[in-house]
């Protein structure tokens, strides 16, 4: 048992059927990174240039673009490197730091999709005082506690589980969780098992707090033509945004707790990366595209482009 504390790395199992069709996935992947950074990189980019854009809502939207690119920056070169390589290993101190990454990307996600909701409940419900609530200060204060509140519950559950003794060094997924790090562990300690409780029901009373703010918000639309015209044009692509992370999130989420072994690694490889995938992807696109705002500042600099 001496040997279980010297472990320091792990082998990962998610890739090990790619055979010949490592190259494609390769251009494929490196494809899907780049157009990830450009269309974040593009939205971050017009919302920061743009004055008439300094709104809690378009701040909001350059903070979640700036998210997934913080995610996609620790999954991506990593993948990349194991679809060229046939040896799939990561170290115990990389593993621990990729899911760090991944774990904050899922909650500072929720926690800008949380402030969305309430910005929006405030403007539809109670537009009145929209403007002596979400005063420049408070959403610098609300962006900050946004980011530190998840990443400093997840550094602590990152911590936790690197003090655990391991049995193993097995990972049976294309890239690490602490989940998966604490299934190997010797005999998880109380602490192991309480911080990740805490942080799910941190993350659970968020989603239930959008879910409140949206009812709210329906409800008050269902009686006035003119809060479901606001409705359609700034929260609809928000709850398109949300649906499609949530839906994302449920399929690794719900495979990794209760999956089965009869399942084709090509099915779990999809389920587990497709939260990496399209929110990142889809999220630029919708905002783009939906956001009146957003729409017309970057066809104004496509125009000025092509003169």
């Amino acid at each position: 048992m001496d040997n279980t504390s010297s472990i320091t790395v792990f082998t990962m199992s998610g890739l090990s059927g790619i055979g010949k069709y490592g190259i494609p996935l390769f251009v494929a992947t490196l494809l899907c990174y780049c157009l990830i950074w450009v269309a974040n990189v593009t939205i971050i980019v017009t919302i920061i240039m743009d004055r008439n854009l300094h709104e809690p809502m378009y701040i909001f939207i350059c903070n979640l673009c700036i998210n997934a690119l913080f995610v996609t920056a620790g999954f991506y070169p990593k993948f990349l490197i194991d679809l060229l390589s046939s040896a799939h290993v990561i170290s115990k101190v990389g593993c621990l730091l990729q899911g760090f990454v991944i774990h904050g990307f899922l909650g500072a996600d929720y926690s800008i999709l949380l402030l969305m909701a309430f910005d929006r409940y405030v403007a539809i419900c109670r537009p009145l005082v929209y403007h002596s609530i979400m005063t420049r200060q408070r959403v610098s204060v609300l962006i900050f506690f946004a980011w530190f509140i998840p990443l400093k519950l997840i550094a602590i559950g990152s911590i936790t589980t690197s003090n655990e003794r391991l049995c193993g060094s097995h990972i049976p997924k294309i890239y690490c969780i602490n989940y998966l790090v604490n299934r190997i562990a010797c005999a998880p300690s109380i602490a192991a098992l309480v911080v990740p409780a805490v942080n799910y029901t941190f993350f659970v009373c968020q989603l239930l707090a959008i879910v409140w703010s949206y009812i709210h918000i329906i409800k008050t639309c269902v009686h006035s033509k003119e809060n479901r015209v606001k409705f359609m044009k700034t929260c609809l692509p928000h709850l398109i945004c949300l649906i499609i992370f949530f839906a994302s999130v449920c399929f690794d989420l719900m495979y990794v707790r209760f999956g089965s072994d009869s399942v084709s690694d090509s099915v779990k490889n999809f389920m587990a990366i497709e939260f990496l995938i399209v929110p990142p992807l889809s999220n630029p696109f919708i905002y783009g595209l939906k956001m009146t705002k957003i729409r017309n500042r970057l066809l104004q600099s496509f125009r000025l482009n092509l003169k």
